[in-house]
């Protein structure tokens, strides 16, 4: 089975305990690292607190019972349930419309102007570019497809 639709499985569990419990999901990804597989699943609160260890434990004690009755995983893996963190890797359109005016980090594949890591305030995110404004209030405009990864600024 693929990856996207073990998400899609796995998303579809979800969708109304989380809510019903205060709480919405991040992301879902199912991966291979090293020899090992890993169903993580990212959840938030709904009422802004932090995610605690005990809502980590009562979502992954359902959803564990919930892979176990439907068994739509075939290989052996690992199932982490967490907070996406301070600084949450941005990646779809609702994330990017929530935090639009924040700092962040971009990661890029190919360097521009010979920095592959850029930071500043998020601006509109389309399906082409990324805007992007810097500390001089210089706004840059980043194709889509050269950006790695969009991650909030961890600001102490």
């Amino acid at each position: 089975m693929s990856k996207k639709k073990i998400t899609e499985i796995v998303c579809g569990m979800l969708e109304t305990f989380l809510p019903e419990n205060g709480f919405s999901l991040w992301d879902c990804e199912y991966v291979k690292e090293g020899p090992d597989r890993y169903l993580r699943v990212y959840i938030d609160r709904t009422d802004g607190a932090y995610i605690s260890t005990d809502d980590c434990e009562l979502v992954s004690r359902f959803l564990d019972e919930r892979l176990d009755e439907e068994d739509p995983i075939p290989e052996n893996y690992i199932l982490e349930v967490s907070s996406p963190g301070l600084d949450r890797e941005l990646s779809k359109p609702e994330h990017f419309a929530a935090y639009r005016g924040e700092q962040v980090d971009v990661r890029l594949y190919r360097p521009l102007n010979g920095e592959k890591e850029l930071t500043g305030i998020l601006g509109e995110v389309t399906e082409d570019t990324v805007s992007l404004t810097g500390e001089g209030g210089e706004e840059t405009l980043l194709p889509r497809k050269d950006v790695a990864k969009i991650r909030l600024t961890v600001i102490f």
